[in-house]
C-alpha cells in the first residue's frame, strides 16, 4: 500500500511539472498549485502569497469546509505582508525556511511570529495545523509563500503535518515557483501591451484591464458550469479568458489621439470611426500562433456585438481587406461566448466607473440597466451567471482600483 501510494505521489508529481508549463495565467496557475499541494499533503484548506514590491501580497486561496470552489470574494482580497519575522508568511519569505505549527492558537514560546486569528473570527473557521514553504526558485528567488491548513485524516479530523510532507511540499513547491515565475512574467508582458494603449488613451488603464479581464473570468466559470462543462474543459478556457479579455482594446493604438484623448463624449462621426478598433484588435492576431492568438482576436472583434444584432462591427466577410464596411450586427448565438461576457464585463466596468467627463454611476441604476439590457444587449444567460456571482464581481471592483481609488474606463459610444 505504501509503495503504490509513493507511486502515485511520484506520479502526480510528474504530471504537475509538465502541465504546469502549459497554464499561462497567473490565476489559473495558483489554482492548480494550491489544488495539487493540498491534495499531496490531505490539507483543507490554504493559501499563496506572491512578493510584489518587497511585500507579500495575498493572491489565492482554497477552504474546502467554507466553499467547495475557489471562484468566490475571498479571492480578490488586498491583504499584504510585511516581508519580516512577525508573521508566519513573512517568516518564511525573509527566511526562506520552512515552518510547521501543529497548534496555530498555542505556538511555542521561542518563534517570533505570531498568528493572526481575523480570518477565523470573520469566517467562523478554525486554523490548527500550519505547513508553509518559500516559494523558491533554481535561482534561490523567492517569488512568495505556499501555506496550508489543516491537515486530515482518513476521517477527517485535523491532524499534525509530517515531515514527510515538509519535504514533499517543498520539492513540489521548487518546481511550482519556476511555472509562477514564467506566469508572472506572461501577465507583466501583457500588462506592458496595455501601458502602450494607456499612453495613446489616458482611460485604457491597467486596474480597467485587470478588472474585465477577472470579471470575464469568473462570468464564464458560473455560466460553464451552469452548463455542465467537463471542469478541466472550464480550467483551460478560463485560463486564456482572462488573458484574451484583457486584450479586448488593444486595436485602439491604431485610433487618432484627436478621438482617443477627446476629453468628452464623441460625436456621430468620430464614434463611427472608434468602431473599428475591434478590426485592428483582431487584425493583430492575424496567423494566430496559439489557442491565446485565436481567442484574443475573437473577443476584440466581437466584444461590441450585441445580442439583439445592433452591435458592431457585425458580418463582415474579411477583416483584412483593403476597403472595409461595417456589417450587419451578429446576435444571438452567432456571436461567441466570449465576445457575449467581454460585452456584460466592459460595460459594466465602464458604467460604474468615473471617466474625465462623467460621474460614476451609482451601483443600483447600474445593476437596473444590466438587468434590462437582459436579452437586447446582453445574453440572458451571461447576465444570470453576472448577478449569480455579484459579490465577486464587487471584490474584484475593490481589488483593482486606479491610483486615484475611481476605477476608469474606456468609451462605450458617443
Amino acid at each position: 500500500m505504501q509503495l503504490q501510494e509513493t507511486q502515485d505521489t511520484l506520479t502526480r508529481l510528474l504530471t504537475f511539472i509538465e502541465e504546469s508549463s502549459h497554464i499561462k495565467d497567473l490565476d489559473a496557475l495558483l489554482d492548480r498549485v494550491l489544488l495539487e499541494a493540498r491534495q499531496l499533503t490531505h490539507a483543507d484548506a490554504g493559501s499563496i502569497f506572491l512578493v510584489d514590491n518587497k511585500v507579500l501580497k495575498f493572491s489565492y486561496i482554497h477552504n474546502d469546509t467554507l466553499f467547495a470552489a475557489p471562484g468566490n470574494k475571498y479571492l480578490y482580497s488586498n491583504q499584504t505582508l510585511e516581508i519580516n519575522n512577525l508573521s508566519m508568511a513573512g517568516y518564511v519569505a525573509s527566511t526562506g525556511e520552512s515552518i510547521v505549527i501543529d497548534d496555530a492558537h498555542h505556538l511555542p514560546a521561542t518563534v517570533s511570529f505570531a498568528f493572526n486569528p481575523a480570518f477565523d473570527h470573520l469566517s467562523g473557521y478554525h486554523t490548527r495545523s500550519i505547513l508553509a514553504v518559500p516559494l523558491k526558485t533554481s535561482r534561490e528567488r523567492i517569488v512568495g509563500v505556499l501555506q496550508l491548513i489543516n491537515a486530515l485524516d482518513a476521517n477527517r479530523e485535523v491532524i499534525p503535518f509530517t515531515e514527510t510532507d515538509k519535504l514533499l511540499l517543498n520539492y513540489f513547491a521548487q518546481n511550482a515557483a519556476v511555472a509562477i515565475e514564467r506566469a508572472m512574467m506572461t501577465r507583466e508582458t501583457i500588462l506592458r501591451m496595455i501601458r502602450i494603449c494607456e499612453l495613446r488613451d489616458p482611460n485604457e488603464t491597467g486596474p480597467h484591464v485587470n478588472r474585465v479581464g477577472a470579471y470575464a473570468a469568473e462570468i464564464y466559470q458560473q455560466w460553464a458550469l451552469t452548463k455542465g462543462l467537463d471542469g478541466d474543459q472550464i480550467n483551460k478556457h478560463k485560463d486564456l479568458l482572462r488573458i484574451a479579455a484583457m486584450l479586448h482594446d488593444l486595436g485602439k493604438v491604431a485610433i487618432s489621439d484627436l478621438i482617443l484623448k477627446k476629453p468628452a463624449k464623441l460625436d456621430d462621426d468620430e464614434f463611427q470611426v472608434m468602431k473599428y478598433h475591434t478590426i485592428y484588435g483582431a487584425r493583430f492576431f492575424e496567423n494566430p500562433a496559439s489557442d491565446l492568438d485565436q481567442l484574443s482576436a475573437e473577443i476584440a472583434l466581437n466584444h461590441h456585438e450585441r445580442w439583439d444584432g445592433r452591435g458592431y462591427p457585425g458580418r463582415i466577410p474579411d477583416i483584412f481587406a483593403d476597403h472595409l464596411r461595417m456589417g450587419m450586427g451578429k446576435q444571438v448565438e452567432e456571436i461567441p461566448i466570449s465576445g457575449r461576457i467581454v460585452a456584460l464585463a466592459d460595460v459594466f466596468d465602464a458604467l460604474v466607473s468615473k471617466r474625465v467627463y462623467k460621474e460614476a454611476m451609482p451601483e443600483d441604476q447600474v445593476l437596473t440597466i444590466i438587468k434590462d439590457e437582459s436579452g437586447k444587449h446582453f445574453d440572458p444567460e451571461v447576465v444570470a451567471a453576472f448577478l449569480a456571482i455579484y459579490d465577486v464581481i464587487d471584490a474584484i471592483r475593490q481589488k483593482y482600483q486606479d491610483e486615484s481609488g475611481e476605477a476608469y474606463s474606456c468609451r462605450i459610444g458617443p
